[in-house]
Parts: structure tokens; sequence; C-alpha cells
């Protein structure tokens, strides 16, 4: 019985798209939890770690870990872009999305999933008062918030998308909260706004309503008035490439690379010696697919010497065997 338990409760290492099918269709009656993680990043390491103990907290919920760069092809099916990523599936569907090494936050998605197949009833975990505060630092966390199913990125509904478009296109600047990653918001704010469905959107904390009312000021020329502007995009781009003499746009930063390709451009740069500051595309949706279309250069990372591209990884490489890095980063050639 004990040996049983123990087996349950590993971390199931996959190494093929066709042994994950296999797997998703296996567990499809249980949660499973997938880590996508690379051996070179210490955070990914850490992260195993983590599942490991939920592992043995967890014994009816499955964990795989996956190498992301060894089995491209179910990366790029879920669009894993950094590492480390974790996935939630159940039923073969994918339920939710992690990103990035947060310990704390894993452990509540795993726990609220795991306590049952659809989402239980209200629990008293938080009282009502608590919530209200909470809903209402939810509803100001930004001038602009957006209530929705799914992400900006990824929405999960066709309203959600509607929305999204229409923002965007009128360039407005907002913030987003998945309802799906939080039962209790999700019913909360139906009671805390008086408004029945989704998606939600508010300006300083106020209710302006859903899509049709979106639609209509949108119509009567009413929405620029009402939300604010995004700074634009291009001008943007050109004060962020000139925020320093020499600017590294890459996945991660300089103490957390989040790619293999960031990883070995920073050791490149670190053996210079020479100043640089760096961006994190994975923080900045718009900045990410924005520089692709301004420098014309479609991966990352990218290097920019006084706000001009110098190049990816291979080009910073050729630099450097031909002698020219450093020159170049001064900004002498």
């Amino acid at each position: 019985m004990a040996a049983g338990a123990a087996e349950v409760a590993a971390v199931v290492e996959v190494g093929s798209a066709p042994q994950f099918e296999e797997l998703l269709r296996l567990r499809a009656k249980s949660l499973l939890v997938v880590h996508f993680w690379a051996p070179w990043a210490p955070q990914c390491v850490q992260m195993n770690d983590v599942m490991a103990e939920l592992a043995k907290e967890h014994p009816q919920v499955s964990f795989v870990k996956l190498e992301a760069e060894a089995v491209p092809e179910v990366s790029e099916k879920y669009e894993i872009s950094s590492v480390p990523t974790f996935l939630l599936f159940k039923n073969s569907q994918k339920i939710d999305r992690l990103d990035g090494a947060h310990a704390p936050e894993l452990t509540k998605k795993v726990q609220r999933h795991a306590s049952s197949g659809s989402f239980p009833p209200s629990t008293n975990e938080h009282p009502k008062e608590d919530l209200h505060v909470r809903l209402k630092k939810l509803t100001h966390a930004a001038p602009c918030m957006l209530f929705m199913k799914g992400t900006p990125q990824e929405p999960r509904c066709g309203f959600s998308k509607q929305m999204v478009e229409i923002l965007n296109k009128h360039n407005i600047q907002f913030s987003s909260f998945d309802i799906f990653s939080d039962e209790e918001v999700r019913q909360g704010l139906k009671t805390y706004s008086n408004w029945p469905t989704y998606p939600q959107l508010y300006v300083s904390g106020e209710l302006i309503g859903g899509l049709d009312i979106i639609k209509e000021l949108e119509a009567s020329d009413e929405l620029d008035t009402i939300c604010p502007k995004a700074p634009k995009l291009e001008e943007r781009l050109k004060v962020l490439t000139n925020k320093a003499s020499v600017m590294l746009f890459m996945k991660g930063n300089k103490q957390e690379a989040k790619c293999g390709f960031s990883k070995q451009i920073l050791e490149i740069l670190n053996s210079t010696g020479v100043e640089y500051e760096t961006f994190d595309i994975l923080e900045d949706e718009e900045v990410r697919q924005g520089l692709k279309t301004y420098s014309n250069w479609p991966t990352y990372p990218q290097l920019y010497v006084k706000g001009e591209l110098v190049g990816g990884l291979d080009i910073v490489k050729e630099l450097k065997d031909n002698g020219e890095l450093l020159p170049v980063l001064k900004g002498e050639n």
C-alpha cells in the first residue's frame, strides 16, 4: 500500500509528444499539473521541488514535468515561451495557466482546482466584508480595469474577445483580471456591481458596463473621452530602445533568464564588462509584439546600442568572434 502511494505521489517525467497525449487521456478524470521546465534554469529546479511537495499533499492529483525545449511540438501547441510555465488540465482540457516561479500561487491553483470537479458553492475562506474590500481594491487596481474570461492575449469567450478588440482599436490603456482564475471574484463581482454578466469594464473603480454599453459608447464617440489613452506604441518603443546606451530586450532579466538564447546573450554581454540595461518582454505583451514590427526583427533577444538595433544572439556571437563586439557596444562602430 505504502509503495503504491509513493508511486502515485511521484512527479512523472514526460519525454515525447505521444507520451504527453497518452497521459492526458489516461489522467482525464483527475487534475493534471504540467511543469514546462529547463535544466539550465535554477528557478525551474526549485519549482520541481515544490511540485514534489505538492504531489505528497495531493495524491489524487497527477504532477508531470516536461522539458520545454526537448519536446518543442508540445511547447508550441500550448504557446510556452518561457520557463517555468505551469498548465493545469481537467478532462484533457487546459483549465488554467501560471507563468513564472510563483510557488504560493501554484499551491493556491492546485488546491482550488483539486477541491472539486466544478467550483463549489462559496466557502467561508474570506468573510463577506473581506470580499467587498478585495473587490474594491481590484476594481481600483488600474485606471481602466477589464474583468473578462481569459486574458487579452487569450480571450476565452467571444464577448471578451470583442471587448479587447474595441479597447485596443481605440488605443485604450487597461489592465485585466481573468475571472476564471478566481470563482469567488467571479460570483462576488456580480453582486458588488449589480451586473450579472461578463466582461465588465471599470474606470476609476466605477462600472461602465458590459460589451453592449461599450459598443454604444464607441458608436456615440464617447468611449475615447471616458477611458485613459495609452501612449502611442511607436513613441514608447523609441523611448525604451534609448533608455540606456546598451539595451537588451529579452525573456527574463539580468538576474534570471527565461530562455536559453537570452541566457547565452547575457553571458556574452557580462564578459565584455560594458554596462547595459534589460527589458523583460514577457512582462509586456504590447512591447513584445510591437518591437518585432518596429525593428523588423521577428525573434528575441534583441540588442540595441544608442537606439539602433544590432541584432539577436547569432549576430552578437559573430561580432564577438570577429573581435568587433566591444567597439559596437561602445558606439565606436
